[in-house]
């Protein structure tokens, strides 16, 4: 893309009234006002704009003055977020910044009045735009839009001073290549690895929240080597590295690491779980990996090792535990081995183990596993049937879980003479067991009088 191309898509872009309206009240009370950062690069790649960030030289009190909402989001480094019309709007005003002693915040916040001065300050050329779209103005004091053209990722001056002012900005600038096929400049990826003792002091929520950005990336994969490259994966992800470099068998063309990370990106783009799934679905293989007398190589039980490295992994970067328990159910189960003797009632106990709500995206994981064996060996048959029979099942109403019964936990105490405790847990789950097998035994009255027997049976036993 020619550069002049993409400095006039900032003229052409049609501006949400409501920011028009708020650079206009700014501009009108005498102060500069510039559209800065991501949204101008967006606007340029015609990518969808999430936030629009406003820069200017009033000063915050200055701008509550000017706007009848404003909320405080970080006053004391000069950012309050106007809502006009509904839209949020982050203004910020100009600023330089020294000493970073914890690796994320400035020590000392000095607001100026150029433009220029605080463009200085950001991380990398194609975040340090600034555009008046009043007066059509662009200012690009790095070379910012050649970079843009050329598509490359390059830190604004002196890349080791940028990446110690923040340590998440490494990560950053992976993530920002990842999601738009930008390549990162040598001189700043050599940067990365000089700096990684300030990388390790980001709080590992924020390093989560980039991690998220990376998953959502058509290709998670480039962002993963980049960190093996530069020494980042050794930090968050030591485990994946096990498999670098470690071959497989004769089911699979890459080894270990590279098998995983095109699973990821195989996987959904709008299933963010799955693809975590995929990413960390065989890091146990490496450790369970034997060479049998006859030259197989085997991965016996290495699903099982895998969620136990995936909990800890995901454990590390503070991932939530609902969202890693479900990543987990899908490692564990991935390797189903079902083949057409399969009855009925082994079926419903499959979707039992796995979870109804899970099947799809377990069936989502294995076929971005099997894409990701790089042996093109065509889509396996088996996986459609199962998914037909297992969608019959479904249709069917069968009682799959405890609450599909027809009785419930209060049938179950009234019959033992019982309060709640876990035993009726088990009850119910033993019920849900004879009806998996037959489930024309989901009646109500035939329920009641199976719970009658046993707590009879129970009694005569005690």
């Amino acid at each position: 893309m020619r550069e002049k191309d993409l400095e006039r898509r900032l003229t052409e872009y049609n501006y949400p009234e409501e920011l028009v309206s708020t650079i206009k009240t700014l501009r009108g009370a005498g102060y500069d006002a510039f559209l800065v950062g991501g949204c101008v690069r967006d606007i340029m790649l015609e990518r969808e704009v999430v936030d629009f960030d406003i820069a200017t030289d009033a000063r915050p009190e200055d701008v509550i003055k000017l706007f009848r909402k404003v909320i405080p989001t970080g006053i004391k480094h000069g950012t309050v977020t106007v809502i006009e019309g509904g839209m949020e709007i982050e203004i910020t005003t100009f600023r330089t910044e020294s000493g970073y002693s914890d690796a994320r915040r400035p020590d000392k916040v000095e607001f100026v009045s150029s433009i220029e001065d605080d463009l200085r300050r950001r991380d990398f050329t194609i975040n340090a735009f600034a555009y008046d779209p009043l007066e059509h103005e662009f200012i690009d004091l790095f070379d910012g839009v050649s970079d843009l053209s050329k598509g490359v990722i390059r830190a604004v001056g002196d890349p080791v001073e940028r990446f110690r002012e923040d340590g998440l900005r490494p990560l950053r600038a992976v993530r920002i290549a990842t999601a738009l096929g930008f390549e990162i400049e040598m001189r700043t990826l050599i940067a990365i690895g000089e700096t990684l003792e300030c990388f390790k002091r980001v709080a590992k929520e924020r390093v989560l929240d980039e991690l998220r950005k990376i998953m959502r990336a058509v290709k998670p994969s480039v962002g993963f080597e980049y960190m093996r490259e530069t020494g980042i994966l050794e930090i968050i992800f030591p485990e994946l590295l096990e498999g670098y470099g470690v071959t497989q068998n004769e089911f699979h063309a890459y080894d270990i690491y590279t098998h995983s990370l095109y699973s990821a990106d195989f996987a959904p783009i709008d299933k963010p779980l799955v693809r975590w799934a995929a990413l960390l679905h065989d890091v146990g293989k490496a450790r369970t990996r034997e060479v049998r007398e006859d030259g197989r190589v085997t991965f016996y039980n290495h699903e099982v090792v895998s969620v136990r490295m995936a909990m800890v992994m995901l454990e590390r970067i503070r991932f939530p535990k609902k969202e890693m328990e479900y990543v987990c159910n899908l490692i564990r189960w991935h390797m189903f081995n079902y083949t057409p003797e399969w009855t009925d009632s082994a079926v419903r106990r499959f979707i039992r183990r796995v979870g109804v709500d899970a099947v799809a995206d377990l069936f989502d994981l294995r076929i971005a596993d099997f894409h990701a064996n790089g042996l093109n060996l065509g889509f396996p048959p088996y996986l459609d049937e199962f998914k037909k029979r297992i969608e019959s099942i479904l249709e069917a109403g069968d009682a799959i879980t405890v609450r599909d019964l027809k009785v419930d936990g209060n049938d179950v105490m009234k019959i033992y003479g019982i309060g709640p405790s876990e035993k009726v847990g088990r009850v119910l789950n033993e019920l849900l067991s004879v009806v998996i097998d037959e489930p024309q035994k989901n009646e109500r009255e035939y329920l009641l009088n199976l719970l009658r027997e046993w707590a009879q049976r129970e009694g005569d036993e005690d």
